[in-house]
């Protein structure tokens, strides 16, 4: 029963900074800070980088490895830890600061289902000079977009509605709409893409068959 007493259950101990390195090595670290003598203590620091870099061997390729290993030394100490580390020292200020806001694209196009990159495309072929280069990546932008609408709609549409869209979102700088550009059929589309799906299927088919045994009659 006594044995039973000196129990110590993860909810009782103090929270780990890094748990990934697990309770043992927080306690290590905990002794380095008690430890008086600065010599001693500069022996046990050197002492628990080494171990904690044989335990991330996968890390030696990273730039600035050692570095690593010193600044997670001093955040599961909770920077307490008085050392002469060969790298500046974080300060806990510093990790506690927030990082800046990403910017997120905040377009919302008017055909979704073309996706964003459409706009971006678009925005590319502008900025070219008009001639064959240009016409051709026009084309091909209008030809992805009929594919867009197609695996969105799963029917049909008429190129001249391509050409009013890519007109639309151009702001009218790209115009086809003059009776000459021919866009892939429809039913070509729609073709590839029940032979993509027979495709996806018949692997499919032939993994779940897969170490399966045949039983004649």
């Amino acid at each position: 029963m006594d044995s039973l007493d000196h129990l110590e259950y993860n909810t009782e101990r103090p929270q780990m900074h890094i748990p990934e390195y697990g309770r043992h090595f927080q306690k290590m670290v905990d002794h380095a800070v008690s430890i008086e003598d600065r010599e001693k203590r500069n022996q046990i620091a050197q002492a628990i980088i080494s171990v904690m870099g044989n335990m991330q061997p996968h890390l030696r390729d990273v730039p600035d490895f050692q570095h690593k290993l010193w600044d997670q030394l001093f955040i599961m100490s909770d920077f307490q830890l008085e050392v002469d580390s060969p790298y500046p020292i974080p300060s806990k200020e510093l990790l506690a600061q927030r990082p800046d806001p990403l910017d997120y694209p905040q377009n919302h196009p008017k055909y979704r289902f073309y996706g964003n990159n459409i706009k971006r495309m678009i925005d590319v072929a502008i900025s070219w000079d008009k001639g064959d280069m240009r016409s051709g990546l026009e084309y091909a932008i209008a030809n992805h977009m009929k594919k867009c609408y197609l695996n969105w709609n799963k029917d049909t549409v008429e190129d001249t509605a391509i050409f009013a869209h890519l007109k639309e979102l151009s702001d009218g700088a790209i115009d086809l709409a003059n009776g000459e550009t021919t866009l892939t059929e429809s039913g070509q589309f729609l073709k590839n893409r029940v032979q993509k799906s027979n495709r996806s299927v018949g692997k499919k088919g032939k993994h779940n068959n897969r170490g399966k045994k045949r039983h004649n009659n």
